[in-house]
C-alpha cells in the first residue's frame, strides 16, 4: 500500500510518500517539510493567516517534488482538461493561488500509483487544517482514491513507534533553499528510509508534549485512547517559548533555552553567584490527579526577572536550568504516577518538546527504574511531519473497508478518543 501523507496543522507544510505491504515494515520513499519559523518569529508565535497562505502556496510544489523524487511523476503525452475541474474550482475557491497551481500541474501528469491520502483532520489551527484537507479532497476527486483522516496527536504516537531499520549513508537529509528565502525544505533524497513499526504491550501510556499540547494518554488497546491528564492552561512548549521571551531569547524559545540550561548543567562558563538561590515552583507536582499547569511557573520567572538588578548571561543560564529542571520533574512525576496507577506496560513520548535532550535522558532513566519499554521518536520525527501522518493512515486503512470524504472537516479541538470523521462505512 502506498500512502501520501499531508500535514498542515500549524506552521509546517509537510508531504511524504510511504509504502508498506504489511502495515509493520514501512518505507519512507520521500519526505519534505517546509518550515515557517522565521516568518513567524517577528510575531513571537504562529500567525494563523500567514501560515495558511504559506501552506496554500507550497503544497502543490512539494507534491511535485515528492512525485519527481520517487519516480511517480509521469507526464501525459497531451494535457487534458480535468473532468472534475468545476468541482475542484469550488473546493479550492478560497485558495486561488493553490487552485491555479493545481490546475496547471495535475492535468499534465498521469495518475500516480498511490492507494490513499492520509491528511491531518485535527487538532490544530483550523485555517491551516482546511488548506491541507481541501488539497487532499481535490486530489481524491481527481485521482479517485480515498482520503483517510488522521488525528495529529495519534500521529505523534506513531512517530515514536517508527524504529529505523537502516541508515542511508549516501543519501543524507539536507536542506534546499526555497524561493522564499525565509523558508527551507528538508529533503530525504535518494533511497527509501526503512522503519519498523514497533509492537507495544497494553495498556500503554503516552505523554504528548508540544507547543499546543501537554497530555497523558492511556492506550487501552490498538486505537483505543483515553486522555487521563492534560494541561489546565499553558502547554509545556508554550511555557518554554514564553520563558525564553522573558529572557530575551529568540523564537522558538525551546532550543536556545535548553542550550543555556545544558551549559549551566555542565558548569560551562559558569560562576557561583546569587543565581544559585534561584528556585522555581513545581506546579501541581503533588496534586492528586494527572493534570498539568505551566502558567504559574512562567509568572514566577516574570516576577523573578523584575526583581533582579540585572539579567546577566550567567543568571539567564541559571534560570534556564531551573526552569527546565522544574518542568521535567513535573512531567516525570505525573507520568510515573499515571504509569503505576494504570499498570502501563509501555511508555511512549511524542511531540516537538521530546527533542529536548534533558527530557529524553530523564525519561530513559525513569523507564529503566520502572522496568518498562520506552519509545521515543528520533529527533527528525519530533516535529510536525508527514511520515507520522501517513503511518497512522496505514494503521487506520488496515481497519477500514472504505472511507467517506464528503463530510471530512477541519477540527481544531479534536481530541484523542473522539470519533474521527471518516469511520468505517
Amino acid at each position: 500500500m502506498i500512502i501520501l501523507g499531508i500535514e498542515t496543522s500549524c506552521d509546517e507544510t509537510a508531504v511524504a510518500l510511504i509504502a508498506s505491504e504489511n502495515g509493520t515494515d514501512i518505507a519512507v520513499l520521500a519526505d519534505k517539510t517546509l518550515t515557517q519559523i522565521e516568518l513567524h518569529a517577528q510575531y513571537g508565535g504562529v500567525f494563523p493567516n500567514m501560515a495558511k497562505r504559506e501552506h496554500a502556496k507550497n503544497l502543490v510544489p512539494l507534491l511535485k517534488e515528492i512525485l519527481k523524487e520517487t519516480g511517480f511523476l509521469k507526464l501525459k503525452v497531451k494535457s487534458e482538461e480535468l473532468k472534475v475541474e468545476e468541482d475542484v474550482q469550488t473546493m479550492l475557491a478560497r485558495e486561488p493561488e493553490m487552485l491555479d497551481a493545481f490546475l496547471k500541474f495535475i492535468p499534465t501528469i498521469e495518475k500516480p500509483t498511490i492507494d490513499a491520502i492520509a491528511v491531518t483532520e485535527g487538532p490544530g489551527l483550523e485555517p491551516c487544517l482546511w488548506t491541507g484537507i481541501n488539497f487532499a479532497k481535490a486530489l481524491s476527486l481527481v485521482w479517485n482514491i480515498p482520503v483517510i483522516p488522521v488525528n495529529h496527536m495519534e500521529g505523534h504516537i506513531f512517530s515514536a513507534l517508527l524504529s529505523r531499520k537502516n541508515e542511508i549513508s549516501n543519501s543524507p537529509n539536507y536542506l534546499i533553499s526555497n524561493k522564499n528565502p525565509k523558508s527551507e525544505i528538508q529533503i530525504s533524497n535518494g533511497e527509501a528510509i526503512s522503519y519498523q513499526l514497533s509492537a507495544i504491550s497494553y495498556p500503554s501510556l503516552s505523554l504528548l508534549i508540544s507547543g499546543g499540547h501537554t497530555e497523558l494518554v492511556l492506550i487501552k488497546s490498538e486505537g483505543e485512547y483515553e486522555i487521563v491528564g492534560q494541561t489546565r492552561d499553558d502547554a509545556v512548549g508554550e511555557a518554554f517559548d514564553k520563558v525564553a521571551r522573558l529572557l530575551g531569547l529568540p523564537y522558538p524559545g525551546g532550543p536556545p533555552l535548553s542550550a543555556l540550561a545544558e551549559r549551566a548543567r555542565t558548569n560551562a562558563d559558569s560562576t557561583q553567584t546569587d543565581a544559585e538561590k534561584i528556585r522555581l515552583p513545581r506546579p501541581m507536582i503533588h496534586s492528586n490527579d494527572f493534570d498539568f499547569s505551566f502558567s504559574g511557573i512562567k509568572t514566577s520567572v516574570l516576577y523573578l526577572t523584575k526583581k533582579l538588578p540585572a539579567l546577566t548571561d550567567n543568571i539567564k543560564r541559571e534560570i534556564s536550568l531551573e526552569f527546565e529542571n522544574a518542568v521535567t520533574e513535573v512531567l516525570l512525576a505525573k507520568t510515573k504516577a499515571a504509569a503505576e496507577r494504570y499498570g502501563a506496560r509501555t511508555l511512549i513520548l511524542g511531540g516537538g518538546v521530546v527533542a529536548n535532550a534533558h527530557i529524553r535522558r530523564e525519561f530513559e532513566k525513569m523507564a529503566v527504574e520502572l522496568n518498562v519499554p520506552l519509545h521515543i521518536p528520533e529527533k527528525t520525527l519530533t516535529t510536525d511531519n508527514a511520515p507520522m501522518i501517513a503511518a497512522a493512515g496505514i494503521a487506520r486503512a488496515g481497519k477500514a473497508g472504505s472511507f467517506e470524504t464528503e463530510s471530512l472537516r477541519a477540527k481544531g479541538n479534536l481530541r484523542l478518543g473522539a470519533k474521527l470523521t471518516n469511520t468505517l462505512l
